[in-house]
Formats: structure tokens, sequence, C-alpha cells
């Protein structure tokens, strides 16, 4: 609408145009029949006039826009376009299947809900009865250990972090580097040790925190090229993770506490507050929630962000050395008193819990540290790496009230990451000389390297519960 703003300055008369003709209106005689005028000055920006015809030109552009917006979809209407599109990618990516059947779609969507409120059951560990000879992946960039690993959500692209500082991206279809950034550089912003990284499940941003810096590296997961530094935490980035399908970050630091970022606008958010020592692990999957292992404070939490508050699990003698979720109730952890412990979100004690798990060491006769772990999830397998070089592979029982061993793989070198691809055919393990937090012990003869772990299955078919 056309508005007016009367000059200051003007205290005459001003006229107007009323049914095409000029008429004079006198000050301050109101609105009985004494007219008022004003004047319009060349450089007076702030008077505008306007005529009737104009006015009523406007307010018909304004009928027309709001015609319009009528015609945009409502609310109710949107989310039932994106239902139908969603039924349709479900159906397409079902058909592709060589086993389709009626009824799939149905059993996607209810796969999917179950998923989604963190209830999907896949009873899938006693399908796997061994495995065959891994893929080994080198590259000359990672001249020291190999400290941490990502894989993106479709499977394809497997990026690799080391304690020399160098980066690499490969393609796990292919089985070999596609770009690879030497550490100490400036394409990697300068970074010397490779602690954490985590990629986002869209593929777009890939985030790594290094040990000589405070800060988080912002990189294009496409072609590895730094974007920015997030800064904020006070010592070294110890944990990222993408909550699932958005681009909000959790990062996790030895300065004790969780941060929240935005990617979409690179920006701080929040701190979350709670841990008495240093923060070793993070992980996170749907909902708008995150879990960390204390390290020394023995103690593993859940931070519920939306109400604001945190659940706070003991059990471990020593340090909580990683944390992983297997689906939204359950997760495991492990750390350097050889303990492996399943958990609930309902109880403040284990489940289950397995102490020594990988033995003890010969030499020392201390339990082996376990220095990494996986989960398949929404499913009953999971995985654990030890400084020994022996991965092992675990089916959770009823209600994950129990642990039992599968079977092993010995690999030479220490396992100081572990992940499954996302169709459980693939078990991806870093290996090192060294472990990737210290350089406590070395073992000359192995290879810093990525091993690609195919694991044999029956074939039977996954039974949801």
């Amino acid at each position: 609408m056309s508005f007016f703003i009367r000059n200051q300055h003007d205290n005459k008369g001003f006229t107007r145009k009323v049914n095409g003709l000029k008429h004079k209106d006198s000050k301050n005689q109101g609105s009985k029949g004494k007219k008022r005028s004003f004047k319009k000055h060349a450089n007076d920006n702030e008077s505008i006039g306007s005529t009737d015809e104009e006015i009523a030109e406007e307010e018909e552009r304004n009928l027309d826009s709001s015609s319009e917006d009528e015609d945009e979809e409502t609310a109710q209407e949107k989310r039932l376009r994106l239902a139908k599109k969603y039924l349709e990618e479900i159906e397409e990516e079902e058909r592709d299947r060589a086993d389709f059947e009626e009824g799939a779609i149905t059993k996607r969507l209810k796969q999917d809900y179950l998923e989604e409120k963190g209830r999907l059951r896949k009873i899938i560990a006693d399908t796997y009865v061994g495995h065959d000879t891994p893929f080994i992946l080198r590259c000359k960039d990672h001249k020291n250990s190999i400290t941490c690993i990502c894989l993106s959500s479709n499977g394809q692209f497997l990026y690799s972090g080391s304690k020399d500082g160098s980066l690499v991206k490969w393609s796990l279809h292919d089985r070999q580097k596609l770009k690879s950034l030497k550490g100490k550089s400036k394409s990697t912003a300068g970074m010397s040790s490779i602690r954490c990284m985590a990629v986002s499940t869209d593929n777009k941003f890939l985030v790594v925190g290094a040990d000589d810096s405070k800060n988080i590296k912002v990189f294009s997961a496409l072609d590895l090229s730094h974007i920015k530094d997030l800064q904020g935490h006070r010592d070294i980035v110890s944990g990222l993770v993408f909550r699932m399908h958005t681009h909000t970050l959790y990062s996790a630091s030895l300065d004790r506490c969780v941060k929240i970022w935005n990617l979409d606008e690179m920006a701080y958010v929040d701190t979350l507050f709670g841990h008495q020592s240093g923060i070793t692990s993070i992980d996170s999957l749907s909902r708008e929630r995150a879990i960390t292992s204390g390290g020394f404070d023995g103690t593993v939490r859940i931070w519920k962000i939306v109400e604001e508050s945190q659940l706070i699990f003991n059990a471990h003698g020593g340090s909580i050395d990683a944390v992983k979720l297997i689906n939204e109730e359950n997760f495991l952890s492990c750390g350097d008193d050889g303990q492996l412990c399943v958990w609930g979100c309902l109880k403040k004690k284990p489940l289950c819990s397995v102490s020594e798990a990988h033995g003890r060491d010969e030499i020392n006769s201390l339990p082996h540290w376990i220095s990494s772990i996986a989960t398949f999830l929404n499913t009953d397998l999971v995985a654990s790496g030890s400084k020994n070089g022996v991965i092992k592979l675990w089916k959770c029982g009823e209600s994950f009230r129990s642990l039992h061993p599968l079977f092993d793989i010995s690999i030479n070198g220490f396992i100081n990451s572990l992940i499954f691809t996302s169709d459980g055919k693939y078990l991806v393990a870093a290996i090192g000389q060294e472990h990737k937090l210290g350089r406590w012990w070395r073992i000359p003869e192995a290879k810093n390297s990525i091993a690609i772990i195919p694991l044999v299955t029956n074939n039977r078919d996954f039974q949801i519960k």
C-alpha cells in the first residue's frame, strides 16, 4: 500500500485529486468539507505523492499477488506430495532387487519407521561364518600410523587420516586412491596429526580434528578443498560426528565439553558441559542426541539436547576410550581395561560386559587394550579391535544381555579404527605400527594401511524382530 509522510516544514494547505479534479483543503479543518493539500518537493525524498488511480492500481496488484499466494500448496498438500515421492523412490529401489516380492514396500516402510524410532532389530549375526583374504590399501602419503577412517553413506568413498597429517580419499569399489593431501601443507591447513574425522550423510562436508590444533577443519568431501576452520574449543578436538541426514555437527574435545555447530551457516550453536575429564569419543544417529565417553572420569553420557539434560552411565575400571551406538536405545563401549560392555539407555549399569575380551598381554600380564569398536547399525553384530592385531566379531544375545564371540581376524599391527559398510559385506580396518593415541609401543613389521575384509555369510535372510 502507498503511504504518506507529511513534510514537517510544510505549514500550507495541499492539493490532491479526487475523481480527476484538484481540490484545495485548509489546514487543521479535519474531514468536514475542508481539504488538505501537499506540495511535492523535487529534492524531498521523504514526501511521496500518490493519486487515487495509483492507489487503485496498487490495490489490484496486491489482490493479484494474494490470489497467487492462495494458489500455492498448503502444508498438508506438501506433506502428501513428499510422501508420494518417497513411496515412488522406495518402490523403484525395491524393484531393482532380485528378491522383489509382494509386500516389499510395506516391509520397507515398517523398517524405516522402526529405524527412526530406534526399535529396528535385524537378527543377522548368526549368518556370518567367516571372512576372506583382506584387500590392503596403501598410500605413500600415509607415512605414519593411520588413526581414523570414515565412510560415505552410499558406501562409495572412504576417507583416512594419519599421524603425519595426511588425508586420503579412496574409491571403495575400485579399491584405489582418488586424491591425497600431504600433512603439514597448505592444502591440509597445516595439520600435522589427525585425531578424528566425520563425513556428512549427503557427502558434502568432511570435518577433521588434529592434535596440533584446537580448531575443526572443514573440507569439501568431493575434492578435499579446505572450506573453513571452526574455532571455539580450548583443547584438542577428539571426536566428531554428524547427526544423520543433517548438517548439524557434534564435536568433542579434551577441554571436557561438547559443542554443536550448524554447517549450513558455518556457525556455532551451543556448548554442553558435564564431563570431569577429557572426552575421548562421540557418536550420534537420527535423534537430537549425542553420546560421549569421558576417558578417565569413567562415565558415558547421553546428551538430550532438546530436553537440555543428560544421562550418566558408570562401569569401566579404567579409561573409556570409545563408544558406539548400536541403535537409538543400545550402545557399545570399550577401554584400556580390556572390557567390552553393551548398554541400554534405561539402565545405569551395563546389560552385559566381557572382561579381558581380547585376552592378556604375555609380557606385562595386563588385559589387551581395546582400541576400536564398530557396530552394524540396528543389528546384533559388533566388532572390536585390539593392540594385539586381532579383530573379534561378536553376536549380541537376546535383548542385548549377552555377547557371544563369532570368529577372529588376525592382522599384524594396531587396529586403530573399525567400520562396517552399510550393506554388511565388508569390515574396514585402519592399521598402524603404533597406537592411535600415543607411541608407547611400536610394531616395526606392521604396515600402515587400510584393510578391507570381505565377510562371508550363509545367505540366510535377515529377520526383523
